[in-house]
């Protein structure tokens, strides 16, 4: 097939959901406009830093592209007179930090290319959904039974992922999508084993996961064909959304949500679990459990995207459980975001924040008490449940399961070898980035105390004491070395002066993460 044989030159394999921080350090008047030089930063390393200059109406640009999402973001209202004063740019600067500190906090519009283009132009200044097209069409060139309706234009939240709805041309009424995805950070099986298992795909059979009609692979990225589910997704049941809407206009701000039955969360949850089950008893990487994630077909949940591991594509929710180090493998990963899933399953709603402090009404305390094992602060620091353990727990274990599909996935024993090392490296990249986050977080912490007021008063009293003390004793001093150089010794000592102060150090300062 005359699928793309070679990567493309100059790939860069950055991990797009490493949060990107912005300060806006300071302005500059031109002949007729001001521009705005900020310090963008990826991730907690300050050498990983760069600076862009925007004017207002870049800012302007990027605000009416995000009205898609439905929120009032508080851009600073345009000004025709006096928009040159010092008084008002600097008011203005400070207008347009809060406006990015709100974006920014938002998970959605964190990840969402518009932003990462804004700030980061050089990585991310590709037309990735031309790359998909061509790659696509050189696809079809070889395999002509399969023909593009049209793009799905931003339906899901990936930048390098790109989706197109697809029919056979003998069977004009059937709807297909297709999925193309370049490679990710995480991908560490060998070019072969990972064209192997990708063309696996179609052979899995499970009652809750959705079938793969088509799957192939080259060393820079995979295409994947399933049947085009009109209904959608959990998460467009639970947002009352078209499945072929925009990820931004779906979810970043829908009007309807509700929460579920609570034998809907039951069901549905257990379906979900024993679909992780069967994948962790495989050897299977998954990793990339939300409710977008998860196709409803009737009244059965069915797991979406198995191949995200393999093209090494990191999770959803990276950002959250990089802040938990016993939050380090992929089962305890996929834990993790059940949680996330049953809370949306339970209020309608992603969390505020996580760990979540408390919960609000739920329909069932057997609800709660999932989500307390999986998403409150004292999970998050000692460790999440296994999935057994959580299919044990009151709110599943008595759910009755019907289903006559037998699950088959057969994976060589030689394949299985290679997703347990890619595992471990994926793993072992998370371990390492969590102890980077710990490290720059108490380092950040002793920072801030060290620079803080009540500390500065605390090291200017213990300094006059020491200073004090020195003075009492050198004057004690002053009359023993007098009757030593008296008795002809001959040789005099320098008096010693009281010492010195230690002068604070400035705390230095971050960005928040």
């Amino acid at each position: 097939m005359a699928f793309m044989e070679k990567p493309p030159a100059g790939k860069v394999l950055l991990d797009d959901t490493v949060p990107l921080t912005a300060a806006v350090e300071a302005s500059q008047s031109l002949q007729s406009h001001t521009e705005y030089i900020i310090r963008v930063q990826r991730g907690i390393s300050t050498e990983n830093s760069w600076q862009i200059v925007r004017r207002y109406s870049d800012f302007d640009l990027l605000n009416n592209s995000l009205q898609i999402a439905g929120l009032s973001l508080p851009l600073p209202p345009k000004k025709l007179i006096g928009n040159m004063d010092r008084e008002f740019i600097a008011e203005r600067q400070r207008g347009l930090q809060n406006y990015l500190n709100v974006i920014m906090a938002n998970h959605v519009l964190s990840n969402c290319e518009l932003l990462k283009k804004f700030l980061d132009p050089n990585n991310y200044s590709a037309n990735y959904t031309e790359i998909a097209l061509q790659q696509v069409s050189m696809f079809f060139r070889s395999e002509p039974k399969w023909e593009v309706v049209e793009p799905l234009k931003d339906i899901g939240w990936r930048i390098r992922k790109k989706y197109f709805l697809m029919k056979i041309k003998n069977q004009p009424k059937e709807r297909l999508v297709l999925s193309w995805a370049d490679l990710g950070p995480d991908k560490y099986l060998t070019d072969k084993d990972f064209q192997c298992i990708i063309k696996l795909l179609p052979s899995c059979v499970h009652p809750y996961i959705y079938r793969v009609t088509f799957a192939t692979a080259n060393e820079s990225s995979a295409l994947l064909i399933r049947t085009f589910n009109e209904k959608g997704t959990l998460k467009d049941l639970i947002y009352k959304a078209k499945p072929k809407d925009p990820f931004l206009k779906k979810y970043c701000n829908p009007k309807k949500t509700q929460g579920l039955e609570l034998q809907q969360i039951k069901t549905y949850g257990r379906q979900i679990l024993e679909v992780l089950k069967f994948l962790h008893d495989k050897g299977f990487p998954y990793g990339h459990l939300h409710a977008a994630n998860v196709m409803m077909d009737g009244n059965t949940c069915r797991l979406l995207d198995l191949e995200n591991s393999l093209l090494g594509l990191p999770s959803f929710y990276r950002s959250y459980f990089t802040q938990f180090r016993k939050i380090n493998t992929l089962e305890s990963i996929d834990v993790h975001c059940f949680g996330h899933l049953l809370y949306e399953m339970t209020y309608g709603r992603p969390p505020d924040s996580v760990p979540v402090d408390s919960f609000p009404p739920a329909p069932s305390m057997a609800v709660v008490a999932v989500l307390e094992s999986t998403l409150s602060c004292e999970a998050c620091k000692n460790g999440m449940p296994t999935v057994s353990r959580l299919l044990q727990m009151p709110l599943f274990s008595d759910v009755l399961l019907t289903t006559s599909e037998k699950p088959q996935f057969k994976i060589p024993t030689k394949l299985k070898e290679a997703l347990r090392i890619a595992k471990e490296c994926i793993e072992k990249r998370l371990i390492e980035e969590q102890k980077q986050i710990h490290q720059h977080r108490r380092l950040t912490r002793a920072q801030s105390h060290h620079g803080s007021e009540e500390e500065r008063k605390r090291r200017k009293i213990l300094a006059r004491k020491k200073s004090k003390r020195s003075a009492v004793e050198n004057s004690e001093e002053q009359p023993v070395k007098h009757n030593s150089n008296n008795s002809g010794s001959g040789a005099s000592s320098p008096l010693t002066s009281p010492s010195s102060p230690t002068p604070p150090s400035t705390a230095v300062e971050h960005a928040p993460l």
